[in-house]
């Protein structure tokens, strides 16, 4: 048989796969329906009816105790969307007036949409039974709610359930050139309470959760291919002051002018540019314990300009395992205080995708070398070979006058049955420290198979990153290391109605360190149960060991977890951990640690929010049982969402360890993604005092620093 031959049969059989048999019919109409969260238009009586929602968590293929019924139309110009929710117990719907992207807990509804019917990405829109809002883009195994788009969405509450009616402008989603349109479609809701996760089309049990592939087909007609054309300019205005020789002195005054321009080149290929922007960020970031580290602290990208498209950078293969160093090829939070970007992100073709990405990044002086700027450029396309099997390309540099950073490789993902899918990358760099200097060359590979069905998961990976490999532009934690992985994970599903459902975990994986040539091993096996109001417990146990500077320590141990939407108020999660650890200094000792966290949200009305949490570290030696140190960080936030739009905000951190009191107020008025006003002051003290000539140990605190910031942005869209 000719390799052209076995080509086609493999795409035939993943069209087989992917394939779909249910099909959604939307309706043109005119006029459009009132978005007011209340079915009362008849546009909504003549569309097609979507009423055979069936579970697929805790289990599938479980009739909900409560219909759902959904609706879809469109115009020329928008997308609407209803759904009617019953429910014999309204007094128990969860819902909360609350600030976009925060509404998890909640009951909510949502629309996953395909907007090019390729099963590479998706568009995920959340509406809570008040209309507040949560957005997402999904793209290889990752869900990134860090992208907020412009819709329209209002809901409401009666004696039988309640409402959602949404309205998604086709300028603020990404779909096919093409005449017809055509998408997938995908409506799901949840419950708080039952913790059930119904949806249409339903879920093959035999292919877990592939939401890709099994989404209903749709087409629609006669819809604006928009030339978007968007300007977003803002102004921001700071201060701030820090101590200094005993009193608090200037060291801010800083306005700022920011422009920042979205260009629809096609309906399916966007242009974006900035200058000057302003990438500040509105809320700090949690505290995290920031002692005894081997590698430095990961915290996700919250900047608006790099959202656009950013899940098309996503490759497959990163982060497959729980010792795998690959964390990402791009994280864009490398680049600190850019000048300068400009990003175009889309379609190319019907199968071809592009990302291109440059930023021109300030360095601070004694980074710089001889030049005070660091070039950032990203290249990134991915071809489509049927379903949602891509093959891909990355390439990206971090350039200054004395050093260099390059990389460049390939990635994909195959679907190899129903319930399987295969993914793989392979990428080199070279680096080169400063001028007359010879460059390194490193590389990595890795394969990661994935199954998941109703009744098993389980996956194999193999990985490879050598000692010379590096990436300034994505995060790594470890080279030097070529591991093994694998894991098995029955599930099981209880006749009792208290728990719904239970997994069992076993998981092994073998790491080799070059640098020493030594093993490492990291064994597990868990327990994990799910009940009602989307409660969990899990306990696991690990043997396991790390090397560090030549040596071999233990660093398994035990962990419970427990987590429960308690009342329809209440949320409360914990974790224990009691683990042996490294000390890691050049001096390096075996010792074990307690760790600790709580989480509470209090929620007293709709309106106002309490977020409480405490974390607390140890360590201590194993030879003696001296302390050697213990970390306790505790974080109150207090937020009062006046309506959908704004909100107060208030929070309160306190680090044990450094003996620190962080303050941070906020006033917010978002109208939609883009038009907004913030009004900040932030504060931060220590336990010092100046004796008049130095700073020293004190038992009150002293004020160090204080910040005021004001910022405003409007959203221009032609």
């Amino acid at each position: 048989m000719s390799g052209f031959s076995i080509i086609n049969i493999f795409l035939l059989s993943v069209s087989v796969i992917s394939l779909n048999a249910q099909s959604y019919v939307p309706l043109k109409i005119n006029p459009p329906p009132v978005i007011d969260g209340i079915l009362s238009e008849n546009e909504w009586h003549e569309c097609m009816p979507v009423n055979e929602f069936v579970t697929f968590i805790p289990d599938f293929d479980r009739i909900m105790e409560n219909p759902t019924t959904a609706w879809m139309c469109y115009d020329s110009d928008n997308l609407y969307f209803a759904f009617k929710c019953y429910d014999n117990e309204p007094d128990k719907i969860k819902s909360s007036v609350n600030a976009r992207d925060n509404i998890r807990p909640d009951d909510w509804v949502c629309i996953n949409l395909d907007s090019f019917n390729d099963q590479q990405s998706l568009y995920a829109f959340y509406v809570n039974p008040g209309g507040i809002q949560m957005d997402s883009r999904f793209s290889a195994g990752t869900e990134d709610f860090s992208e907020d788009f412009v819709w329209f969405s209002a809901g409401s509450i009666d004696n039988d359930g309640f409402s959602v009616e949404m309205r998604i402008p086709l300028k603020s989603i990404r779909f096919s050139n093409r005449e017809p349109v055509e998408m997938s479609i995908f409506f799901e809701r949840f419950v708080s309470r039952t913790s059930e996760h119904a949806s249409w089309p339903r879920l093959d049990p035999a292919k877990g959760y592939a939401f890709l592939s099994q989404m209903s087909p749709l087409t629609i007609s006669g819809v604006k291919h928009y030339s978007l054309f968007e300007l977003l300019p803002a102004f921001t205005y700071g201060y701030s002051n820090t101590q200094k020789d005993g009193s608090l002195t200037k060291e801010n005054r800083e306005p700022k002018l920011s422009l920042t321009a979205k260009y629809g080149i096609t309906s399916q290929l966007v242009l974006d540019a900035t200058l000057n922007p302003d990438f500040s960020q509105i809320e700090s970031d949690a505290g995290q314990v920031d002692v005894n580290l081997r590698y430095q602290l990961y915290y996700s990208e919250k900047r608006p300009f790099f959202l656009e498209g950013n899940e098309i950078f996503n490759v497959a293969g990163e982060s497959s395992s729980e010792v795998d160093p690959v964390i990402a090829f791009i994280h864009t939070r490398t680049i600190i205080d850019p000048l300068t970007g400009i990003k175009l992100t889309g379609k190319a073709g019907k199968n071809s995708t592009l990302g291109v990405l440059y930023a021109l990044d300030r360095l601070p002086e004694t980074d710089s070398g001889n030049g005070s700027f660091a070039h950032f450029p990203v290249l990134r396309f991915k071809q489509k070979i049927g379903g949602e099997n891509y093959l891909g390309f990355l390439a990206s540099a971090r350039e200054t006058d004395e050093r260099f950073n390059r990389v460049a490789g390939t990635d994909g993902q195959i679907r190899i049955d129903r319930a399987t899918m295969l993914g793989f990358n392979g990428f080199l760099s070279q680096t080169r420290e400063n001028k007359g200097s010879d460059a390194a060359t490193g590389h990595t590979v890795a394969i990661d198979v994935n199954h998941d069905s109703r009744n098993l998961s389980w996956s194999l990976t193999a990985k490879e990153v050598n000692k010379a490999f590096g990436t300034d532009a994505g995060f790594i934690t470890r080279n030097g290391v070529e591991y093994i992985a694998g894991k098995f994970k029955p599930k099981f599903y209880p006749k009792s109605g208290f728990f719904r459902r239970i997994e069992t975990e076993l998981m092994t994986a073998q790491t080799h360190d070059s640098y020493y040539d030594m093993w490492e091993t990291l064994n597990q096996f868990a327990l994990q149960a799910y009940m009602g109001r989307s409660s969990t417990l899990r306990v696991r146990y690990a043997f396991s060991t790390e090397i560090y500077l030549g040596e071999s320590f233990k660093t398994g141990g035990l962990t419970l977890l427990a987590s429960s939407q308690i009342t329809k108020r209440i949320y409360l999660a914990a974790q224990y951990r009691k683990v042996n650890a490294i000390y890691y200094s050049s001096e390096p000792f075996q010792g074990y640690a307690n760790k600790l966290t709580l989480n509470m949200n209090y929620k007293p009305t709709e309106n106002l929010h309490l977020d409480a949490s405490f974390t607390y570290n140890d360590l201590m030696k194993s030879e003696d049982d001296t302390r050697v140190y213990d970390y306790p960080i505790g974080r109150g936030k207090l937020t009062y969402q006046i309506n959908k739009y704004l909100f107060l905000r208030a929070i309160t951190e306190y680090n044990g360890y450094h003996n620190t009191l962080l303050t941070d107020f906020l006033a917010s008025f978002t109208y939609i993604p883009g038009t907004v006003a913030y009004l900040g002051y932030g504060s931060l003290y220590e336990k010092l005092r100046w004796d008049g000539d130095t700073y020293v140990t004190d038992e009150r605190y002293l004020e160090m620093k204080r910040g005021f910031f004001f910022k405003c942005s409007y959203l221009l869209r032609f």
